[in-house]
């Protein structure tokens, strides 16, 4: 059976330079959250709440579609 891999990319730091430079301190009070978690999801190091997401996309004046991208990869397992 084979495993799904799914990867999650994000054009956070892009929309916030979009948005008049807007700092990951500032998304970060934005949204409820320390600036070092807003800095490790815009680097992918870690996935998001569904929540969070949707806290970042509203921010950002964005759909969360805008914000954040998925591929899919099949594993062998």
């Amino acid at each position: 059976m084979a495993k799904m891999n799914i990867q999650i990319s994000n054009k956070i730091r892009q929309l916030r330079f979009n948005r008049g430079e807007m700092t990951q301190q500032e998304l970060a009070k934005k949204v409820g959250a320390s600036r070092q978690t807003i800095n490790n999801v815009e680097s992918g190091k870690y996935c998001p709440s569904l929540e969070l997401a949707f806290l970042i996309a509203e921010a950002l004046d964005s759909s969360i579609e805008d914000v954040f991208a998925h591929e899919k990869d099949e594993v062998e397992k």
